[in-house]
């Protein structure tokens, strides 16, 4: 009973830490995955277009959103690269994105933990594991580029990946390779998500959450979903 007394305040004051209102939450009703998935896609052809619907300055949604909580469509894991912001590349607007942004679009603890939050406490009945071309840190690994610091422990996050690549690719080298690498860690951390993650398996077993994977192409900036 002492630690039930302790978690909760606890719980309540990360959710008003994260501008989360429950009453909000219950009371509104959120998209199916197939609906938040045809918005993102939607988003996606008109970022390609260029006829964005959605305002840059957006006063009263930012006021909204501040005393009412968030309520997002999607939760995102995407990787840290400067060319690949999701609100952007969907074309949503503010509050429409649950996003987690890290290096590679790995899935260390905090980004599990975070996706976690993002389908148990927000109710995004949506994950998009969010690669991209030319993404750097996959080409480490592809490379086994010596690396400062922490990076090292990040990069052990895509070498299964890399290695399935090209067990499964043996012919492969240069971009090819790279962007079968690519490819195999977006599935790969969707993977690594729902092993690590009994929240994340129990809501896809109850068929409120879908799991999905895409590759944006930072050339032509279009994201092409994984089957």
């Amino acid at each position: 009973m002492k630690n039930r007394s302790v978690a909760k305040p606890f719980i309540l004051a990360l959710l008003v830490s994260l501008g989360v209102s429950s009453q909000v939450i219950s009371a509104e009703t959120p998209p199916t995955p197939e609906g938040a998935l045809k918005k993102l896609k939607d988003g996606n052809m008109r970022y390609l277009s260029g006829m964005s619907s959605v305002p840059r300055v957006d006063v009263e949604r930012r006021e909204q959103t501040a005393t009412k909580g968030q309520r997002p469509i999607a939760t995102i894991l995407g990787c840290s690269d400067a060319r690949v912001p999701p609100e952007i590349v969907f074309d949503q607007k503010f509050g429409n994105l649950f996003v987690i942004r890290v290096a590679g679009n790995v899935t260390g603890i905090s980004e599990v933990a975070s996706a976690e939050y993002g389908v148990h406490y927000l109710k995004t009945p949506l994950v998009v594991v969010l690669g991209h071309s030319a993404c750097g840190a996959v080409q480490a690994a592809v490379e086994k580029t010596p690396l400062d610091g922490k990076l090292p422990k990040l990069v052990e996050l895509i070498t299964p990946a890399v290695d399935a690549a090209k067990k499964a690719h043996p012919g492969l080298a240069g971009a090819e390779l790279m962007e079968a690498a690519v490819e195999e860690n977006v599935r790969h951390q969707m993977r690594e998500l729902t092993t690590k993650s009994d929240l994340l398996k129990n809501a896809i077993s109850s068929k409120k959450l879908t799991v999905i994977g895409a590759v944006r192409d930072l050339n032509s900036g279009k994201v092409r979903w994984l089957p």
